[in-house]
């Protein structure tokens, strides 16, 4: 395996050191770097770049087996170097859906034979998505796939019955059930954030309360039976306030926000492009605050892309007709430094935190999010703070063009990523995986 010298890369943004890579960890870190390095090693010029461990996104979706029309895991795990991922948790919403051991194991035989980063797939809580009967939980989890993580998202688990059930039978090998909050009988027919631009512009609301009302009974849910609850694509102001409760209380809650769900608003509706129509919808500035608030204080506790790719038919349409969702592996990164450390108050190490580390410990991916020293695994990301761009979805990775943030200037970019030691970005260009 190709050994790698990073010169004057810093660290979680900290002091400038060198990292040696090599048979799949680090090596050695500082004058142990260079001396070790020998003369085969490349060198790369680390100066002005922040080292961070390979980002972890618990919230992807890969779309195959199914609809390889819009993605396949190879080109999602692409799209997923490119933006500096090196492990992503692919969602159950597939067809046939990932409810069986057989499914899962597919999904992450795929990931592995594609070589770009490691596949996590995330098992349905009910057969079919459908609502009614509990998955195969356990068979997933000792499947070859050792899923952790449960989700019918796409979907509500509305029952309480059936939540319950999941929440204790993960309990048993320390899963977690990952829930998309959005009760359906208020949300029937909802195509944004029910408020004063719905009504102003004739579009039916989805209440901020459908969010907060599965998410208050899914807590006290996890508190009576003592299970992992982990909420989706966290969107509004009460929901921030009812998670915050909750972990007040001691209750086993993790939740996720989205790079959309931290930038941009509905007012963006007002242009009738679906390419801002999403599930849950862009919210009020008022909203977006509070999110952002919750992820610098903690409450929040990591950001997930809810990667959603489409084909351009199913966006390039009316908006009433047009599919929720929008890409976002390759510019998570980018609005996150934008939002929390360029406008906010976090540091390289906080970045690292919320997209690495602590989605590596919900998901129980053990040899991601793991410190940058010597003997650690050897997957992270170099990223260039200073760099900025326009976001062209023809240029990226991913198979389909559906990113909220098209024509937007953004700061940051990844310049090289490495997974277990292997350059899957080398310099900004993608290359050939280690199979």
């Amino acid at each position: 395996m190709t050994r790698y010298l990073l010169r004057s890369v810093a660290p979680l943004g900290a002091e400038r050191t060198d990292l040696l890579l090599g048979d799949g960890v680090i090596l050695a870190v500082g004058a142990d770097a260079r001396e070790a390095a020998g003369r085969d090693a490349v060198v790369v010029d680390g100066d002005g770049l922040v080292a961070l461990p390979g980002l972890v996104d618990l919230h992807t979706h890969l779309r195959e087996p199914g609809r390889e029309d819009t993605e396949t895991v190879r080109s999602g795990t692409r799209a997923a170097a490119a933006g500096g991922f090196t492990a992503v948790h692919a969602m159950a919403n597939t067809d046939p859906v990932a409810d069986t051991a057989g499914v899962v194991e597919q999904v992450w035989r795929l990931g592995r034979d594609a070589g770009y980063a490691d596949v996590r797939p995330v098992g349905a809580v009910t057969i079919g998505l459908a609502g009614e009967r509990l998955a195969e939980l356990g068979a997933m989890a000792t499947s070859a796939a050792r899923v952790r993580v449960f989700s019918d998202d796409g979907k509500c688990v509305w029952d309480p019955v059936l939540m319950r059930r999941a929440l204790e039978y993960t309990r048993a090998f320390d899963g977690v059930v990952a829930q998309h909050a959005q009760e359906p009988r208020l949300t029937q027919g909802s195509q944004m954030h029910e408020g004063a631009v719905s009504a102003e512009i004739g579009l039916a609301g989805w209440p901020a309360v459908a969010e907060e009302a599965i998410i208050a009974r899914d807590v006290l849910l996890a508190e009576h039976v003592g299970g992992r609850l982990h909420v989706q694509h966290l969107s509004t102001a009460g929901s921030v306030e009812i998670v915050r409760w909750a972990k007040a209380r001691g209750i086993r809650v993790t939740a996720e926000a989205t790079p959309h769900h931290l930038l941009l608003t509905d007012e963006l509706a007002r242009t009738y492009d679906p390419v801002f129509k999403v599930n849950p919808p862009l919210r009020t500035a008022e909203d977006v605050e509070a999110v952002r608030a919750g992820l610098a204080d903690g409450t929040i506790d990591v950001v997930a892309t809810d990667h959603a790719p489409h084909a351009a038919q199913d966006k390039d349409c009316e908006w009433s007709a047009a599919a929720f969702g929008m890409t976002g592996l390759e510019t998570a990164l980018s609005v996150v430094q934008h939002v929390m450390v360029d406008d906010g108050p976090f540091g390289w190490a906080d970045v690292a935190r919320v997209l690495s580390v602590t989605p590596a410990a919900i998901g129980g991916v053990t040899d991601h999010g793991r410190p940058l020293e010597a003997g650690e695994p050897a997957s992270l990301v170099l990223v260039d703070p200073a760099a900025r761009s326009v976001v062209d979805p023809a240029a990226q990775a991913t198979a389909s063009r559906n990113s909220p943030f098209a024509g937007r200037e953004l700061p940051g970019a990844v310049r090289w990523t490495f997974l277990r030691g292997h350059a899957t970005l080398a310099d900004g260009v993608l290359t050939e995986a280690d199979r």
